[in-house]
């Protein structure tokens, strides 16, 4: 496999019709080795339109979803970043590039020493892994200036909107199969948050994030 080539396809083929733009985004996923955060059985797949399956039953989002949603969060180098769902790392990859600094947490152990094994073999020294449920964020270490939940919710909770600075952002997907969309908040002010629905997609769920109770007739 030409792996450049490979790259350059994925970007103009599959992420460049998915309204990403934003040429900054654009070099990134250039200057990112997608490749390096993809485990050796499924490198072949690094580069395609799909999820890739990791460790403990989980799997990286695919390319043009990760990349819209980095657009989407337009992320400043002056700027706090934490994730929710480091997987293998990847994304807090992209993230670090644009950010003073991304906290990411992983609740699978094997998952949270692989995206630290990945980053610091990537040489991305602003992003920290730490292992621990992200549901509840860090609400010791807000406000953060944006939030990426890298993975499927039901619904964002509260106590995670409110670890946002004024002014900050948080991106999710969310909802439920068929029907998930990822959705941008933002923190007006003390008591109030904007909310836009951006585009229809389909994830995996994140763990220990409340799921409302079903009516059964």
């Amino acid at each position: 496999m030409n792996i450049e080539q490979a790259r350059f396809n994925m970007i103009e083929q599959q992420i460049r019709p998915w309204d990403v733009l934003d040429p900054a985004v654009l070099s990134l996923l250039t200057v990112v080795k997608r490749e390096d955060f993809v485990p050796a059985a499924y490198r072949s797949l690094a580069f395609v339109d799909t999820e890739v399956p990791l460790p403990a039953g989980q799997c990286m989002l695919a390319p043009r979803v990760e990349a819209r949603m980095l657009q989407e969060i337009n992320v400043h180098k002056h700027e706090r970043v934490l994730e929710v769902g480091a997987g293998s790392g990847y994304m807090a990859a992209l993230l670090a590039h644009r950010a003073q600094h991304v906290t990411t947490l992983e609740i699978v152990p094997e998952l949270a020493q692989l995206a630290a094994a990945n980053l610091k073999r990537a040489a991305v020294l602003n992003a920290a892994v730490r292992q621990g449920d992200g549901s509840r964020g860090l609400p010791a270490e807000a406000p953060f200036d944006a939030i990426v939940l890298s993975g499927s919710v039901a619904e964002v909770p509260q106590p995670l909107l409110e670890q946002l600075r004024r002014g900050g952002r948080l991106i999710a997907i969310v909802g439920d199969e068929p029907v998930m969309r990822a959705r941008l908040y933002k923190r007006i002010d003390d008591a109030s948050w904007s909310q836009d629905d951006l585009f229809d997609t389909v994830a995996p769920r994140l763990r220990n994030f409340p799921q409302p109770e079903r009516f059964s007739f």
